[in-house]
Formats: C-alpha cells, structure tokens, sequence
C-alpha cells in the first residue's frame, strides 16, 4: 500500500481548487486514504497549511447517542434498560463529549488547539480559523440545520464543501436545503439530550425539524451532472469540492420536485 505524505495532500488539495482564505465544510474517512503517514494529524495539518491564516475549517462533530433511546440511537441496550440511559447519560460538554462515528479526523479535530465546538448536545460542529467563531456561535437545540446555524452561515460566507473519502449521505450541508426547501410531510420532532442547566444536569426537551437523508446521494449525483465539482484522489479515497451555495440551491429545487408524500418516509 501506497504511503500518503502531508505533501501529496496539500498538493492534491490546491490541485481540486482548494485555496488561500477558503472557509470549508470538510467530511473526511481516513480509512478510505489508505495508509497516511502520521494519520488524522497529518489530514488535519494539511487542511490548515491550505487554506491558511485567513482561512477556516469547520467539521461535524456529532454526539448524536446523546439522544432519546426511542430514536434508535442504543440498539444495544434493552429497552426495559432505557430510562437508565435517560437518568444517567452524561451532559454534553463541548470540551470532552466525543463524537460519535464522525471518524478519526473529526475526533481529533474538536480537540486541535485554537478549535471552537459549537453547544448544540447532539449535532455539534467544531471550526478552526478565522471564521470559527462566528460559525460555531448560537448554535440552538431547536435549530440544528436551519437559518442561523453553523451550515447557514457557511452560505452566508459562500463557503465550500470537501467530501474527502465520503458520499453525499455525510454531506451536512444537504440539511440546510432540507430546512428551507417545502414539501409533502415536512414536520418537526420532539427529541430529548442530557445538558447542563443551571448547573445541573438534566434531560431537555426540544422541538426541531424532521429530517431524513436517504436521498441525499440521489440528490448529490445530480448536483454533479449539472454542477462544476473538483474532484481528484488521496491515497484510495476519491475527494470532491464543490461550492455549497449551487449546492444547497440545487437540493432546495431538486427537493420541492422529487418528494413526494407517497414516496418519501417520513
């Protein structure tokens, strides 16, 4: 197996447009690269090198088992166990809380020196550079994906997306057109996530969107049949970069067009 340097990044990177002041949505699966010398690290360092002082990375660092057991997330326990899991999971501190299945980068990433983790308990988001705080702030619990999230406000700044090894399926930004597009079945949810209130823990009710991704990769390939999308390879994992404005543009459109109440599960 082929052994991936930081230079081989950096030079694939610029290569698919990434740049100088670049503001960044990044999806990463360090297995799919391969062998990498020195791991998420060298990923990670190889992002900031790219897009530089003035520029911003941002990440989904997801702890999304800090969910209500109802919702799937702990297939693993028994269902006569689950109030336990209500009364003890711990409150989410954006400082320690790890992710959940978002991969080794994203992981490492939350905790890189300088980087700011967004408040939202189950769908956080963590940014370095020069944009990270504005990203990251307000992040509310009802408001995961929609006007004034962390995703609205990288299209706010015409930010890009980088699927480095990954499918549409883990494109976040797809949410945001989720949130603002309208279609049949549309609903919000009730969820529940252990939080510190007023110094004590407690487990928070809150209402937010429904939201589904199981046509995200349909609508990701369509998006590229009729958008400009830089694509290239690191290591075995193939990258895309794309502009997240067409992007979330062209899911709205794609979204109102092809749900339908009949089809779509809700």
């Amino acid at each position: 197996m082929r052994v991936v340097i930081k230079e081989d990044i950096i030079k694939e990177l610029k290569r698919t447009g990434l740049k100088e002041k670049d503001t960044v949505m990044v999806h990463t699966s360090l297995k799919k690269m391969g062998y990498v010398c020195g791991g998420a690290q060298t990923v990670i360092e190889a992002l900031i090198d790219v897009v530089g002082k003035e520029g911003t990375i941002m990440m989904p660092t997801q702890s999304w088992k800090n969910l209500d057991p109802e919702e799937g997330v702990h297939w693993d326990a028994d269902q006569n166990e689950w109030q336990k899991i209500r009364d003890n999971w711990p409150a989410y501190d954006k400082h320690i809380t790890p992710t959940n299945t978002m991969g080794a980068v994203a992981e490492m990433f939350r905790q890189w020196p300088g980087s700011i983790r967004s408040d939202h308990p189950a769908r956080s988001v963590c940014a370095y550079g020069k944009y990270a705080e504005y990203l990251t702030k307000d992040h509310d619990l009802s408001n995961i994906f929609g006007e004034g999230s962390p995703v609205a406000r990288l299209y706010e700044l015409n930010g890009k997306v980088l699927l480095l090894g990954v499918d549409h399926d883990k494109n976040t930004s797809l949410h945001l057109a989720d949130a603002r597009a309208e279609y049949p079945g549309k609903h919000n949810c009730t969820q529940y996530s252990a939080i510190m209130e007023n110094g004590k823990r407690v487990w928070k009710k809150y209402e937010t969107l429904f939201v589904d991704g199981e046509d995200f990769i349909e609508i990701g390939r369509g998006f590229e049949e009729n958008f400009p999308v830089s694509t290239g390879l690191i290591g075995e994992a193939k990258i895309r970069l794309m502009n997240q404005r067409d992007l979330v543009n062209y899911a709205v459109d794609w979204i109102e067009n092809n749900r339908k109440l009949e089809t779509f599960h809700v």
